[in-house]
């Protein structure tokens, strides 16, 4: 099957693709824009500067949503009086409160969880602002002709706004740090005076900031015996060690995505996937992606693909002599591996057995909070910022998604770090998160246009090595994973791909977010899944139906995961050697690389 594949012969599978005239230059191609004149670079070095004091939002995009919802709620006399009437039953609740009343019930929230707060005036406090945060989000919902993005967006402004008002947040009005200031004579506040002027020497680059120290990559991460067997200017290729007597003939490739270090997969001994599917009798084999710089500016999407993944799979093969594969990509890895895939689809490249998305999307419509702010102009605004180092910084990442989960990543911390005087206790996943990296402009630009503004990649109009593709074109059997709590890929984003393909699918819903989801080892406590295969020609069932209907196991998703594999591999034989005798795939150094370490 060649090209892209828009109406599915699938029951209730028609895709429409919107329409749009495409301007920008197949993320293929060479680029072709013309330098900028001196007065497009003045323009740029201004959008810079602002999107520098912004934090990288484009203040266009809030204004245009304000302006919708304000000129349209100020012509809704019926969604006035209805936002009256609420506040009005919130005072009277509060009052009832006041007077030794019963709180009305309220969602759960962990910030107000405290017995602390269940005393007055704690209780009104609290029931005070988590009454005030639904009615900011009343008032910027169901408001007649806002268009839905403009409402989201709106909404998640309001929240965040209104959040930085939680009485949790000041030490005046949270009875934890109350309590904890009298007992110790308010040392916890000179401890958190103590974390905070830490963490402003690192921000400034006064204090050298490194995975903590009881953490070391190479040592207790990322610690799975291998040793690097290819290398080019984009990627290090890792093999890993057998630890049976015999294998699978059927090695697997695992693409992580480049927006994080590859260990995520690797971490400690007792939660490390790639050390699992080794003790599984599978030859595993890991792509750690190099860390930018300003040098690899103009690395582009389809530098990614080719040295990225089809480079390593002709190694893997070449080291192995495997027929077939099995290609395992994980987030924006695995986003990189569905176009892969769809391209040697296209061009009948059969060397793969199957094909493995670890909270990997291909339709971007549904891509949770972070879509709010995806727009042309931020997308230039990014663009130019980009420009001047020829990178996005970790920095700038980090703090995009702390903003996404301001209570969690921003609010959290400052109570425990600042106002507890506490340190939360290391572990290996927070480890991970805080070594960084960052991502080539050209790339990162592709990446933002091509998928997450224009979709191309789910109506047909991204191309890879010059022509279209398609995700249908994907004659694997797919193994499919998303995650209850994902906030970057939503499971139902994830399921989306049920949509687009034409060929075999396990899908799994497992619990956990977007990392602890995906790291969820046997015998990790409070683990479910959901697993239900869906065969080429049977009709699409809905998120909700699929949902209703597969019956949820306690456990770890990963062993179903193995014996998945299993099932799509031969006869065991003994394992492959590490590398090749000689050449270009010879062993160069031991796991984990040198890539990894880069800062």
């Amino acid at each position: 099957m060649a090209g892209p594949k828009l109406i599915t012969d699938k029951t209730a599978r028609t895709v429409t693709p919107s329409p749009k005239k495409i301007t920008e230059v197949p993320p293929s191609d060479p680029v072709k824009t013309a330098p900028p004149t001196p007065y497009e670079a003045l323009d740029r070095m201004a959008h810079a500067s602002v999107a520098k004091a912004t934090a990288g939002l484009a203040p266009s995009v809030l204004a245009e949503a304000w302006m919708d919802w304000m000129v349209h709620f100020s012509s809704s006399p019926g969604k006035q009086l209805q936002l009256i009437e609420k506040a009005t039953q919130n005072m009277q609740a509060l009052w009832g409160t006041c007077l030794g009343g019963t709180p009305p019930e309220a969602a759960p929230d962990r910030r107000f969880s405290g017995d602390g707060w269940q005393k007055f005036p704690y209780n009104v406090w609290s029931q005070a602002h988590l009454q005030n945060w639904q009615w900011w989000q009343d008032a910027m919902t169901g408001v007649h002709s806002v268009s839905p993005e403009h409402e989201n967006l709106m909404a998640f402004v309001a929240g965040t706004i209104v959040d930085t008002t939680s009485p949790s947040n000041s030490p005046l009005t949270n009875p934890d740090v109350i309590a904890a200031s009298l007992d110790e004579n308010g040392q916890n506040l000179v401890r958190g005076a103590k974390n905070f002027a830490e963490d402003i020497g690192r921000k400034a680059g006064k204090l050298h900031s490194e995975v903590p120290q009881h953490f070391e990559v190479g040592r207790n991460l990322a610690a799975t015996s291998g040793k690097v067997v290819f290398r080019n200017n984009l990627i290090e290729l890792i093999q890993y060690s057998p630890t049976t007597e015999t294998t699978h003939p059927e090695p697997i490739l695992i693409v992580p995505a480049w927006i994080m270090k590859y260990y995520i997969l690797d971490l400690s001994a007792q939660n490390s996937l790639v050390r699992f599917l080794v003790a599984q009798g599978f030859t595993v084999f890991m792509v750690s992606w190099k860390n930018p710089d300003a040098e690899d500016r103009n690395l582009g999407m389809e530098d990614y693909r080719k040295l990225g993944i089809m480079e390593a799979i002709d190694a893997v093969q070449a080291i192995t002599k495997a027929p077939k594969i099995h290609a395992v990509g994980y987030c924006l890895g695995g986003t990189l591996l569905s176009i892969a895939t769809a391209a040697m689809g296209r061009d009948k490249d059969d060397r793969l057995a199957s094909v493995t998305f670890l909270a990997a999307q291909v339709d971007f419509t549904e891509a949770g909070p972070l879509r709010l702010f995806i727009s042309d102009a931020e997308v230039t605004l990014i663009e130019d910022m980009m420009a001047e180092k020829g990178f996005l910084t970790s920095d700038q990442m980090a703090g995009a998604f702390a903003l996404l989960r301001a209570r969690d990543l921003v609010w959290a911390p400052v109570i425990r770090d600042y106002l507890l005087g506490q340190r939360g206790d290391a572990f290996d996943l927070m480890a991970w998160n805080a070594d960084a990296t960052r991502m080539p402009a050209r790339m990162h630009s592709e990446y933002l246009r091509h998928l997450y503004l224009n979709n191309d990649l789910a109506e047909g109009r991204y191309h890879a090595g010059n022509k279209a593709i398609a995700i249908a074109d994907i004659r694997a059997p797919i193994f499919a994973v998303g995650t209850e709590d994902d906030h970057v890929a939503p499971w139902k984003s994830v399921y989306k791909l049920h949509i687009f393909t034409d060929t075999d699918m396990t899908f799994v819903l497992t619990n956990g977010g977007h990392n602890a989801g995906i790291v969820s080892e046997p015998g990790h406590v409070h683990r479910h899944f959901r697993i239900a295969d869906t065969a080429a020609d049977a009709a699409y069932r809905d998120p909700e139906e699929w949902l209703e209907e597969t019956t949820q196991k306690d456990g770890s998703w990963w062993t179903d995961f193995a014996a998945w594999l299993a099932a799509r591999s031969r006869k065991r034989v003994a394992p492959p050697p590490t590398g090749a005798a000689s050449g270009k795939y010879a062993a160069q150094a031991d796991a984990p690389g040198t890539y990894v370490m880069q800062k």
